[in-house]
């Protein structure tokens, strides 16, 4: 048996729809610019025929359950929410082809990018990695996961409101990479593995928050992600 110095964390995990059950999680996939839409709100344009998606990751310890009160987080003026479809993986795979992507697939959720975006800019425009903009403490936010074994989800509502007003709104056809693209892309860098979760990018109309909004998003057929922003702590 091995002893540790301290006890370890808990392991990540998820909510399941319909069930008790938490499902464990390996790694945390995030998607840059996957809408056109947010692309160009970023001052950036996406050339599918000439680009490949690209992906910055997070620390599975900050996920946040759906429904959480999240403080407003330290070193930032301007922290915004990013609206996204979540796709949990429930097989794993090496260099998958895109026409058989699909079959990694466990289910979907709705899930919240938080991001420290006057760091991440400022780090963007330096050439530095944009960790303390985007792995930032609770800052992956996920509603329950839904179960759909094999689904490649490919239209569909994504919508976010805050404090009852709807900021973001596209549909799931508008990504410029599809699910099934975004897991064999990622499977020619990575084993992927059961429990990796890909946050597959956000549509236009990103913004800040300040303590006391509520956010309320949801996927049509995929589930809800609930977030209230507390006072800084």
């Amino acid at each position: 048996m091995t002893t540790y110095l301290w006890n370890p964390p808990a392991p990540a995990a998820l909510r399941v729809q319909d069930t008790d059950a938490r499902l464990p999680v390996h790694r945390l996939f995030f998607v840059g610019r996957n809408y056109h839409a947010h692309a160009q709100e970023m001052g950036v344009t996406v050339d599918k025929a000439t680009a490949r998606p690209f992906y910055f990751t997070k620390s599975p310890v900050h996920l946040l359950d759906s429904g959480a009160t999240l403080p407003y987080p330290p070193e930032t003026t301007n922290f915004h929410y990013e609206m996204e479809l979540v796709v949990v993986l429930g097989q794993g795979g090496a260099r998958v082809p895109v026409e058989r992507a699909h079959e990694l697939i466990y289910g979907y959720a709705a899930g919240l990018d938080m991001t420290r975006r006057d760091v991440q800019l400022r780090l963007r425009d330096k050439g530095h990695p944009w960790c303390l903009g985007k792995d930032v403490e609770g800052s992956a936010v996920c509603g329950a996961v839904r179960p759909m074994p094999a689904t490649a989800l490919a239209q569909g509502d994504i919508v976010l409101e805050v404090n009852g007003a709807v900021r973001q709104r596209a549909d799931l056809s508008q990504l410029i990479w599809s699910v099934p693209e975004l897991i064999s892309d990622l499977s020619q860098y990575y084993h992927l593995q059961p429990g990796d979760v890909i946050y597959t990018g956000t549509p236009e109309g990103v913004g800040a928050v300040q303590p006391g909004d509520r956010l309320h998003g949801r996927v049509a057929g995929v589930g809800e992600v609930t977030l209230t922003i507390g006072a800084p702590t």
